[in-house]
């Protein structure tokens, strides 16, 4: 079929309507410099010529054979080499909708194979066909809280990654959603300015399990506080942990979510991940995404359908849950098949050695002059620490010797100190221990500060 662009006419009757001159009017916002900016290509190569410059390329990554003690959201954990072997299979590079359930039974199973897997992790009811990151899938669950209690406010907990804080200030500010954000006390969340805000205006309180700082939050004694003034819970998890740790939904939490990183996707330079929402049942009509389910076909055999999608594309947008527009299903896919192949006993191994050796790491180094903990809490397989020197400058020596050594965490988070929050996983060997304290030691010593 021949394009037929628009006549002059038509052309002329869309500017009126929309009140400008020309369509170049469109884009006046864009300053000058940028749109006649000259983009200094270089000539075109040959196929060999390009395999010898990607290569050049990939010499100046500077991260190879680092050890890595950051975390922070995204962890340097074990991948079965089956799962990316099977994820990188043509079949499911093309697993986008299944807007057609009959032409798209591997899909669909393949989805609803991952809702049980994210249900029975959680505890949770319901869980959805999984949403972009675990940062998105927090701000989904505060928008969905507001839904259901018809409230405009929600408490978050200072103790949450900062960079999911972010994403649901943008989320929210547009629908004139207030954050009230809790401060900290000795790592965890404050039980009394927790008090102190909570009321019946409350939407939802929202926390993190284990926090940012690798602690664990009395996530019990919360759900206690929020049930008694009317107000949903919802907690952000690190799935992994969760092999090893209580799920949330043991006790009166109503939304569970999480970032997928930890179960199966290499940190591939900060994404593509996913995000899941996981519910209690009652309140699945709020459910932002899309829900697969099984059912029977006329002749009794096994099926799977979209049971529920209330995205705007489906219905009308007053009504919609949400505007995300997909999910991300391929890295779901490859989290499915990394919970199947490491099953309840890997999984909980991979937890546990991360754990172990987070502490045997917490132990050497707070034996060091020069080296405090922030915290005196139970944690995880991340923790905090302050040092006598500048952190700034130990991470650039950490790096001379082959060593991500954390993240820098600036004053006014932990308190008006500077913190490096580190991590360790099941891949964290007793070498690389090792010479990160025997490295710490020596930074410690030498360093002169001016």
């Amino acid at each position: 079929m021949d394009f037929i662009p628009h006549t002059t006419t038509e052309t002329r009757d869309m500017l009126d309507a929309i009140g400008v001159n020309d369509a170049h009017d469109l884009f006046r916002m864009i300053p000058d410099s940028l749109k006649n900016a000259q983009i200094p290509f270089p000539p075109p190569l040959s196929e060999m010529e390009v395999a010898a410059f990607m290569r050049a390329a990939a010499q100046e990554n500077t991260g190879s054979g680092m050890a890595v003690f950051a975390g922070g959201g995204a962890y340097d954990h074990f991948i079965p080499q089956a799962a990316p072997a099977l994820i990188a299979r043509g079949d499911f590079h093309t697993a986008y909708t299944p807007y057609q359930a009959e032409a798209s039974q591997g899909t669909l199973q393949a989805i609803y194979e991952f809702q049980t897997l994210m249900c029975r992790l959680t505890g949770m009811e319901v869980a959805n066909a999984s949403m972009y990151d675990g940062a998105s899938a927090l701000a989904e669950a505060a928008l969905m809280a507001c839904r259901l209690t018809r409230k405009e406010k929600i408490l978050v907990s200072t103790t949450i990654n900062p960079h999911y804080r972010r994403v649901m200030r943008t989320y929210l500010e547009a629908p004139g959603i207030k954050i009230i954000e809790i401060p900290q006390n000795g790592g965890v969340v404050s039980k009394n300015d927790l008090q102190q805000e909570l009321g019946k205006d409350i939407a939802a309180v929202f926390l993190q399990y284990p926090n940012y700082f690798g602690i664990l939050e009395p996530i019990e004694t919360i759900a206690e506080m929020c049930k008694t003034e009317g107000s949903l819970l919802g907690v952000s998890v690190y799935p992994l942990s969760l092999g090893l740790l209580q799920p949330p939904g043991t006790w009166s939490v109503d939304f569970v979510v999480g970032d997928l990183q930890s179960l199966g996707l290499s940190l591939q330079f900060g994404g593509p991940y996913a995000g899941f929402i996981a519910i209690r049942e009652k309140y699945v009509r709020q459910l932002p995404g899309r829900l697969a389910g099984r059912t029977k076909d006329a002749d009794g055999r096994t099926g799977y359908v979209l049971t529920l999608q209330t995205r705007e594309q489906h219905i009308r947008r007053a009504k919609a849950t949400s505007n995300i527009c997909t999910n991300q299903a391929l890295c779901a896919l490859a989290a499915s098949m990394y919970l199947s192949l490491m099953g309840p006993k890997g999984l909980r191994q991979a937890a546990e050695r991360s754990v172990r050796n987070a502490h045997d790491l917490h132990t050497r180094l707070c034996g060091l002059n020069g080296v405090r903990s922030a915290f005196d809490r139970p944690f995880f397989n991340e923790f905090v620490i302050e040092l006598s020197k500048p952190i700034s400058k130990w991470l650039e020596y950490a790096r001379k010797e082959k060593i991500i050594a954390g993240i820098h965490i600036e004053p006014g988070l932990v308190n008006e100190k500077e913190a490096l929050l580190v991590c360790a996983t099941e891949k964290t060997s007793p070498t690389a221990i090792d010479h990160y304290v025997k490295a710490l030691a020596n930074f410690l010593k030498n360093c002169r500060v001016s």
